[in-house]
């Protein structure tokens, strides 16, 4: 250690002595810049207070500070932004999983302010607000030129108020409004259920409640299948997730894989830089998975898509994700207030990082539009006949009573799969990869 620190001291003393004779024009360009700073604080400083002191109408000091510091902030990036005590509170509130307003999680694009994807089972869901769409007035009051902080606030509401949101949609030649009811947000983290022998697990967002969710919702349904090998495997669905926290996002990804890499974040200073690892337990115990994204899919869901695909434990299907490989850091500052800053970039296993691009589907498959209802249409197509619905016809005598009452099961099972196809393409697509990998057996592996 003794010599390490003389070297140390040599290498100081060498580095001053080959460095003396530009010392001086450094010292001077560093006086410059601080120079430079002070006077834009003399400034800002001149600025207030004329403001304060000539604005036409009695103007709020706090109001102006906090937002000069949003301003600073908010010019960094779309996600970086100042938090007064009260958005911090309600922002805590969030991560816990119940919260006021409308369900949409939104971002800035161009001035506008642009939905990432409404909250599954929120007013904004219900009133059929899709990712994708842009805000551009709320209550006739046009949104352009505002922060994204300004135009959230104008959708704040009480719980059971009506807003009017004007939306912009892809497809759509005039802007429409929109009438929803502000209502008190009760997120189910994750909502499970099986399809034929697929355990489908929506998840919708990542906040304090979503791997114990997953973890109770995967042991849940396996315990009704009658074990694992009942199972075909698992659809993990991410579509319209936004995100949320880090270490959920870490938590799901390792609940499926066994060992290597999860994320890494990288910030400006390399020594801040951050790897998270799987730990051994696959709570799937190896059966395939199926990862359904889309457009609405930010985040966190962008973490666990990314480390399943590239670790190859799962296929990834649907439509190119949302492309935020950002992580924001909650700083506490005085006053309660909060800063949410941009610290790093995320990065997948394989070192992509995502910023802009999204994860790129394994298998590209576009969620079909709801075809219109044609008002003229006095009735449907009818059913085709079958040699069973002739009158006289023979039965079959090949098979017995339990045969034939399995046939009746796998017919069901098939008329489920075909509504399924019509309400839900994606999904239905991602099962039918699980059926035929199951179907290979140790072909699959």
């Amino acid at each position: 250690m003794k010599k390490l620190m003389i070297a140390a001291v040599g290498g100081s003393l060498m580095g001053l002595i080959a460095t003396t004779q530009i010392a001086g024009p450094l010292i001077a360009q560093e006086a410059e810049a601080n120079a430079s700073v002070y006077e834009q604080l003399d400034l800002f400083g001149d600025i207030f207070e004329r403001i304060r002191a000539g604005y036409v109408e009695d103007v709020e000091e706090k109001d102006l500070i906090e937002a000069a510091i949003n301003g600073m902030l908010t010019s960094l990036d779309p996600h970086s932004s100042y938090l007064s005590a009260e958005d911090a509170a309600a922002m805590r509130v969030q991560t816990r999983g119940e919260f006021g307003g409308l369900g949409i999680e939104v971002t800035q694009e161009e001035g506008f302010v642009k939905v990432v994807s409404p909250m599954d089972g929120t007013p904004a869901d219900a009133a059929g607000v899709l990712a994708g769409d842009f805000i551009t007035a709320v209550d006739g009051e046009s949104v352009l030129g505002l922060t994204l902080d300004d135009a959230v606030e104008l959708m704040r509401g009480p719980v059971g108020s009506e807003i009017i949101i004007t939306l912009v949609r892809e497809g759509e030649i005039e802007p429409f409004d929109v009438s929803i009811v502000r209502d008190t947000i009760k997120l189910t983290a994750v909502r499970h259920r099986t399809e034929g022998n697929a355990v489908v697990l929506r998840v919708t967002t990542f906040n304090d409640q979503t791997f114990p969710n997953l973890q109770e919702g995967l042991k849940e349904q396996v315990e009704e299948a009658g074990g694992i090998d009942n199972i075909d495997g698992f659809v993990l669905d991410l579509r319209n997730n936004p995100g949320g926290l880090l270490n959920q996002a870490i938590y799901v990804s390792d609940a499926f894989l066994e060992a290597g890499e999860i994320v890494s974040t990288r910030g400006r200073d390399p020594a801040d830089g951050d790897r998270y690892n799987a730990q051994p337990g696959d709570l799937a115990e190896g059966k395939p998975i199926v990862v359904l994204i889309n457009g609405g899919s930010a985040s966190a869901s962008e973490i666990v898509a990314g480390a399943l695909q590239d670790h190859r434990r799962a296929i990834v299907v649907g439509t190119k994700s949302f492309g935020k490989g950002s992580v924001q850091t909650v700083v506490p500052l005085r006053g309660e207030g909060a800063m949410r800053l941009t610290t790093a970039r995320y990065y997948t296993p394989s070192g992509r990082s995502i910023q802009a691009l999204g994860i790129s589907p394994d298998i590209i498959v576009e969620q079909p539009r709801p075809k219109p209802v044609d008002p003229d249409a006095e009735e449907e197509s009818r059913p085709l006949r079958s040699e069973a619905d002739l009158r006289g016809s023979l039965n079959n005598d090949s098979l017995t009573d339990d045969e034939i009452e399995q046939i009746e099961v796998d017919r069901a099972r098939a008329e489920t799969a075909a509504q399924l196809r019509e309400d839900d393409y994606q999904l239905a697509y991602a099962i039918d990869i699980l059926k035929g990998l199951n179907a290979l057996g140790p072909l699959a592996e």
